[in-house]
């Protein structure tokens, strides 16, 4: 029986680590297949704070990787795929394996949608990111490219005009499907240009590997034509991974686990950190703080067990 089963490696799951770690609870973090979360396809952050000069998303997480492992976390690699909650202890099916814990921290996350194009997975952090929070800054000057229609495309591509030198929204349809708000300010704003009933086709990275610009088609009158950017911000919404846990831990219309108090699932030991319930901030720093209030609500809760 474990004390503490940590699912996901990201900013909450690593920081819900070294807390409960250093309370001398001996958590076993599942990695799952893509450790690390979002910030290990991060190139670099600068605003995390502590680091003035900013640092690799990579770097960042295997820091806080190497830091809960020095106070006493375990790490595997495997990937639950089915949960079971019981009154005194939970059961995960990790790898066809079942663990036991007196306590479990969701940290699993949530994944951004992407195109499915080609050298997709290549141009993540070179050009081809889903955060203009995160990476906006990055390109100031330039021309960048957001594509979706919703609030998320429409607030990030406001944004955006802060830092870029124009921003093309391109959207399948002919009208925004944001709020009326948001849209209204869309299309006031003179640094944003709509490209209509449009989708990319393909991204054209440079020599470097870096993106330079991409392939558009028009929906309705099959036209092509190449548009530079050097950076495409996609938001057409994230999927939290809560797959394995659906059915028994509440969440909202759209899959996101639903916390009550600070970290508080409505079952007895389980708790809720990061991304997998965040549909607002998705900041690695929101992460980590989440996954510190997840670890001390586990650590109140499980004192109330013998020793």
């Amino acid at each position: 029986m474990e004390k503490v089963i940590i699912v996901g490696s990201g900013c909450a799951g690593l920081t819900a680590a070294i807390y409960t770690a250093r309370a001398n609870l001996s958590p076993l973090v599942l990695e799952g297949s893509h450790p690390g979360g979002q910030l290990a396809t991060t190139t670099m952050v600068e605003n995390f704070p502590g680091f003035p000069e900013g640092i690799d998303g990579p770097q960042l997480i295997m820091n806080m990787h190497s830091q809960a492992e020095k106070f006493g976390a375990r790490f595997s690699y495997s990937e639950v795929t089915d949960f079971e909650a019981h009154n005194d202890h939970l059961r995960l099916l990790a790898d066809d394996e079942w663990l036991e814990t007196r306590s479990l921290i969701v940290a699993s996350g949530a994944s951004a949608r992407w195109l499915g194009l080609e050298n997709e997975e290549k141009l993540i952090g070179h050009g081809l990111t889903s955060c203009a929070t995160c990476d906006g800054a990055f390109y100031r000057n330039v021309p960048v490219c957001v594509v979706g229609g919703g609030d998320s495309a429409a607030e990030e591509a406001l944004f955006l005009t802060r830092f870029a030198s124009k921003v093309y929204l391109i959207h399948r349809r002919d009208k925004l499907r944001a709020s009326k708000i948001m849209a209204d300010r869309v299309l006031a704003c003179d640094k944003i240009e709509p490209i209509w009933n449009t989708a990319i086709t393909q991204y054209l990275p440079d020599e470097r590997g870096e993106m330079s610009a991409v392939k558009l088609r028009n929906i309705e009158t099959h036209e092509e034509n190449i548009l530079n950017v050097a950076c495409v911000f996609v938001a057409i919404g994230h999927d939290p991974n809560t797959k394995a846990f659906k059915g028994i831990l509440e969440t909202d219309p759209d899959g996101y686990l639903l916390v009550r108090h600070l970290a508080e699932s409505k079952h007895p030991g389980v708790f809720i950190a990061g991304d997998v319930a965040d549909r607002v901030y998705k900041q690695a720093i929101t992460a980590a703080g989440s996954g510190c209030a997840a670890a001390i609500e586990a650590e109140k809760y499980l004192s109330g067990f013998p020793h």
